[in-house]
């Protein structure tokens, strides 16, 4: 998120908004069968609001201040605020992301907090050098000149990305093989490590983007996210088709952003485009909200359409088409030099062109399923990370966890809000906490197992571990599991660990701080293996398959699997599907305790 961000949401306490929080985190509820971290999301539905406004007291830009949308469908004309994709309920909001991190790092600088900019984090201090204990502060690498580094802390807050590349890697033949960035999952690594539970991270699923093999996202035509509500036309301009949630046709853009209203197959008007309905306790149902017809490769293959497809910005309403190209291409994350400046550079005038989509590009779909062992768990939103309590404490003492360092995390709203309330929290702890020492042991074996890959002479290279870590999870931690395979991935992973491990080579502080990545990878890869021990039931909402138990979504298994680390033995745990209690009661009880 820090290279940008084109909507901010959750945000049902702005001024604007017809849903409550409660409405927003039940349907989100709903909408993933009760996986959800309600705990972290109502902290966001309660403060993403106050968060947006004190990046806007900070320099960040929230508000159409120039009227270039004066009169749009989308723009509350009081507050000049815009907002995205249902533009009923208006409880998501457009805004030029780009530029709060500017604005966050100025602020810390204006304030005199202390930066170290190229400093990996690589392990937490604790107590007296105990797993379990009390964090005291945290070591880290500076990628850029090798240095080591300690710091001493009364409070630490985990706010690191999530774990990717367990399931598939090859930048030589695919680049990025998945959606986020190329990222680790060190924070995990390091939490587990210090012995702080983790839950969700036996879930992952095949790859809804064809990992490794897909076209840029932002940067093709297309009416998902970002693009929402484009028109997309085929080779002859013909336009196809939107549907609303009971398969009717949409026939104008602005029907694309509102709830669908009651029809002779359902007696009841949506509230919000996000609306869910719950079967049963276990068992739900989300209806779709507007997008283009579901059976578009079958038509196209019978004639009726003809590739390639086009986005038709020229086509669409002016406004909609200079907020999609314009203020949401040009702020979402990593889309601003790449897409906007570089397309604009090389003559792609959005008022005149069309730009060619990808969905069906060849026969292969933009969401078109990856092979079953080509998996995603976190990058995409629903996968695993660390426990906390109503404070964001994790369930060790002293740390705290924010965005996506939490389980289920996705939004940059929920990233924002939850490492705002966390930092109150934490800074609350440490004006209590007594000092601390740092253990002298502890550090000498952090720099150790860092500094190893460097006094080598020449061995294996980051990448080729990574590929075979790859390999490893693919053969005994795909589609389908049991008891056997995963023991035997973890007789692997630890076989590594003790063998291949010690042969690894970094010639500089770069490759050095790569290594250490893929170190982290392999330790999330365990902790994924023994989660899914763990889970001794199948379940088709987690993409979890067991052989040995193929009971699929028992109740009795309906809720959280936890896996921690005491004295270096995994000890796994359940916590019930809604341990967090009430929402409002201990959301208000903790706010400003």
């Amino acid at each position: 998120g820090g290279s940008g961000c084109d909507h901010w949401g959750p945000v049902p306490v702005n001024p604007c908004s017809k849903v409550t929080p409660e409405e927003v985190i039940r349907q989100a509820i709903v909408g993933n069968y009760g996986y959800h971290n309600a705990l972290s999301y109502y902290i966001n539905a309660k403060e993403s609001y106050a968060t947006l406004m004190e990046l806007e007291q900070m320099g960040g830009k929230v508000r159409d201040t120039e009227d270039e949308f004066k009169g749009a469908e989308f723009r509350d004309e009081k507050t000049k605020f815009l907002f995205a994709y249902d533009y009923v309920t208006r409880d998501r909001m457009r805004v030029w992301g780009t530029t709060f991190k500017p604005a966050l790092y100025n602020e810390c600088k204006r304030l005199g907090v202390a930066i170290y900019d190229r400093v990996m984090a690589t392990g937490l201090l604790t107590e007296k050098g105990k797993q379990g204990a009390r964090v005291v502060g945290a070591m880290g690498l500076n990628a850029r000149t090798g240095e080591f580094n300690v710091f001493k802390s009364k409070a630490t807050i985990i706010c690191m990305s999530k774990h990717s590349r367990n399931w598939t890697f090859s930048t030589e033949l695919t680049g990025l093989a998945q959606f986020r960035p190329n990222i680790e999952g060190t924070g995990f690594a390091m939490a587990w490590r210090a012995g702080a539970a983790l839950t969700h991270m036996e879930m992952s699923k095949r790859s809804m983007v064809s990992a490794g093999t897909c076209y840029p996202f932002y940067g093709a035509g297309n009416p998902f996210n970002t693009w929402v509500p484009c028109s997309i036309v085929d080779a002859n301009g013909k336009e196809i088709p939107w549907i609303g949630a009971d398969g009717q046709i949409l026939k104008s853009v602005s029907e694309r952003t509102q709830p669908q209203k009651a029809t002779g197959k359902r007696k009841q008007s949506q509230k919000s485009l996000a609306e869910a309905i719950e079967a049963s306790a276990t068992s739900y149902t989300r209806r779709k909200p507007p997008d283009i017809i579901p059976d578009l490769e079958e038509r196209i293959k019978k004639g009726e359409f003809t590739l390639p497809l086009y986005a038709d910005l020229p086509g669409m309403p002016d406004d909609e088409r200079r907020v999609i190209w314009g203020v949401m291409v040009g702020n979402e994350g990593r889309t601003k030099i790449p897409i906007m400046k570089t397309y604009t550079e090389a003559g792609f005038d959005a008022s005149k062109d069309l730009l060619q989509s990808y969905i069906m590009l060849g026969g292969q779909g933009l969401f078109e399923q990856s092979l079953p062992q080509v998996r995603t768990a976190g990058e995409l939103g629903p996968g695993g990370g660390l426990v906390v309590d109503w404070d964001l404490m994790t369930t060790v003492e002293g740390l705290f966890a924010a965005g996506d360092s939490l389980y289920t995390a996705h939004t940059h709203s929920h990233a924002a809000s939850t490492g705002r309330y966390a930092g109150k929290k934490a800074a609350d702890y440490a004006l209590k906490a007594a000092e601390a020492e740092i253990t002298r042991e502890q550090v000498e074996k952090e720099k150790a197992r860092v500094y190893a890959p460097v006094k080598q002479n020449d061995g294996m290279d980051w990448k080729e571990l990574n590929a075979g870590l790859v390999r490893v999870m693919q053969n005994y931690c795909g589609e389908l599991k049991n008891e056997e395979l995963l023991n035997i991935g973890l007789i692997w992973l630890k076989d590594i660990e003790d063998n291949v491990v010690p042969d690894l080579y970094a010639a500089n502080p770069h490759m050095l701080m790569r290594t250490l990545g893929v170190l982290d990878v392999l330790t999330c890869d365990q902790i994924i293996m023994q989660a899914s021990l763990a889970r001794k039931a199948s379940s088709e909402h987690l993409g979890f398959f067991r052989l040995d138990y193929p009971e699929v979504d028992p109740p009795e298994w309906h809720k959280w699997v936890t896996v921690k680390q005491e004295d270096g033995k995994v000890k796994a745990d359940t916590l019930p599907i809604d341990f967090w209690g009430s929402l409002e009661e201990n959301y208000e009880k903790h706010r400003n305790r």
